[in-house]
This record gives structure tokens, C-alpha cells and sequence, in this order.
């Protein structure tokens, strides 16, 4: 029998309704991923946003450097229980020199993000000496690092009495900077999964047609136009996940590449960190 808790994470993710996620659940045996291609698979599915309910509390910060030929991005979310604690002068500045010290170090990952160099000890040490001060539990919880000949950033504060809770870096060359801004807002607004479609895994593809031919033959669609409706569903896949192929925010009538390319330019690259996502 499904717990709650599967229940209630498998509602925020589809949309689906109860009854719909607890059957889904007790034909999957309880297993989570393969509810979702059942729910999927009979078309329950609503367009619930990925973002889902965070449920930590944080911060997103970000630091470029210029080297030789190139500049340096590295962006990290520090997280708190409240958003009390997030708004407060300490951990503020705690997440500064987590951020330049984590810089510092070129650390990529949160585990490299932990040891570097902090003071006279690490940036772990420095986050549980400030956990016990404010009373609270503080996580470094994600740090990503991005290189290229010209990055540009973007930071957005859900709320205007809170430090930004998601940050966007693209990736570009120099012709492509006049819309770098652009793009990098409409990242944050459109969460892409990956930059073009050659960028998404063999795997992830074999998977979304699997889940479309099914979705198809439920609906009861003849076999003979099953390869051409899996092939527009992918698709659809593809402009809801690539950033080239995705509708541009700020003009639905134009795509993120078509944008671009009225520069010349070129996006090669991006990130993007939200607090508990």
C-alpha cells in the first residue's frame, strides 16, 4: 500500500490527481519513477510546475573572476532552516566568504565546495561553528562552476525582503552579449534541462519514446501512426527542455536560438541553482 509521503510527493510532481497516484503507486508496486510513466503513460498528468514546494530555505550567491582568455563563474546555495535566519546580517556574510573561498580553491562540487580553505580551518568547519550560533542547521547545498570567453549573470529575489533564491549563469562568446541578459532570465523563468538537443543523454530519449508510444497506444491511436505521433510528442519534449528549441519568455513568437542568432553570436553554456530545487 502507498505511504503518504509517496503519495504526496508523487501529487506535487504530476499533478495527478489522489485516487490516480495511489492506484499508479500500488501497480508500481511502490516504486516512485515508474508511477510517474504509469500516470504519464494514461495522460493524468497536469503541467505542475518542476519548481515544486521548496522546502529549505536559502540563499543563492555568485562570483566572477577574469583569467587569461576567459572568465570564471561560480555560484553556490547556502541554506537555512528559516527565512529568518537567510535575511539576517551573519549568514549573509557567511555565505560571501563561503562563496569567495569556495572561489579561492576553484572547488566544482559541494564536497570540494566543504573543504576548502576558510580561515584557519574550512568552509566546513566555519558553516558548523555558524549552525551553532544561529541555531540552526546550515547545508552548502550545491555549487557549480562555469567557464568560457564571457559569462553573464542573473540573480532574482522571490521575495523583496529576502536574498536572491535563484541565480542563472550563461555561457557565451562575445558577439552574443547583447542578449545575454535576456537569455539568461528567460533560463530562469523556462528551467531548461539541457542547452541543445544533441546535449540530452541517449537514455533520457529512449526513455520519453518508450513513455509516448505507450501514452499513444493507451489512447487507442492506430499502430500505423505511431511513429509519427511519438516523433511530434518528442518534440514537444524538446522545445519544453532544450534552452535553443524553448519559446522565448520574453516573445512567445520567436525560440531562445533564433534570439541569439539574430547577434551572430553564441550561447555555449549555462547554469542555473534555486534554493531547494
Amino acid at each position: 500500500m502507498a505511504n503518504v509521503a509517496d503519495i504526496k510527493a508523487l501529487r506535487e510532481r504530476t499533478g495527478a490527481g489522489m485516487g490516480d497516484v495511489k492506484k499508479a503507486l500500488d501497480e508500481a508496486n511502490g516504486d516512485v519513477e515508474a508511477a510517474i510513466d504509469i500516470i504519464r503513460t494514461r495522460g493524468l498528468a497536469k503541467a505542475a510546475k518542476r519548481e515544486g514546494n521548496a522546502a529549505k530555505e536559502g540563499l543563492v550567491a555568485i562570483k566572477v573572476k577574469d583569467l587569461t582568455g576567459e572568465q570564471v563563474a561560480t555560484v553556490v546555495e547556502l541554506n537555512a532552516e528559516t527565512d529568518f535566519v537567510v535575511k539576517n546580517a551573519k549568514f549573509i556574510a557567511l555565505a560571501d566568504a563561503v562563496l569567495d573561498a569556495i572561489d579561492d580553491a576553484d572547488a566544482a562540487s559541494v564536497e570540494a565546495g566543504l573543504n576548502a580553505k576558510l580561515g584557519a580551518g574550512t568552509v566546513n568547519d566555519a558553516i558548523s561553528e555558524a549552525a551553532g550560533t544561529m541555531g540552526e542547521r546550515i547545508v552548502l547545498g550545491k555549487v557549480q562552476r562555469v567557464s568560457g570567453p564571457r559569462v553573464t549573470t542573473y540573480l532574482h529575489h522571490t521575495s523583496p525582503d529576502l536574498p536572491p533564491s535563484l541565480g542563472v549563469v550563461v555561457v557565451h562568446d562575445e558577439a552574443a552579449a547583447p542578449v545575454a541578459k535576456s537569455v539568461a532570465q528567460h533560463i530562469a523563468f523556462a528551467d531548461p534541462q539541457w542547452r541543445t538537443r544533441g546535449d540530452v543523454p541517449a537514455d533520457v530519449i529512449a526513455h520519453e519514446t518508450e513513455v509516448f508510444r505507450a501514452q499513444t497506444l493507451e489512447e487507442g491511436k492506430p499502430e500505423a501512426a505511431l511513429p509519427k505521433i511519438v516523433e511530434g510528442r518528442l518534440n514537444g519534449f524538446y522545445k519544453e527542455n532544450v534552452l535553443e528549441e524553448q519559446a522565448l519568455a520574453q516573445d512567445s513568437k520567436t525560440t531562445v536560438a533564433k534570439h541569439v542568432a539574430t547577434t551572430g553570436g553564441n550561447v555555449l553554456d549555462f547554469a542555473r541553482v534555486r534554493v531547494g530545487s
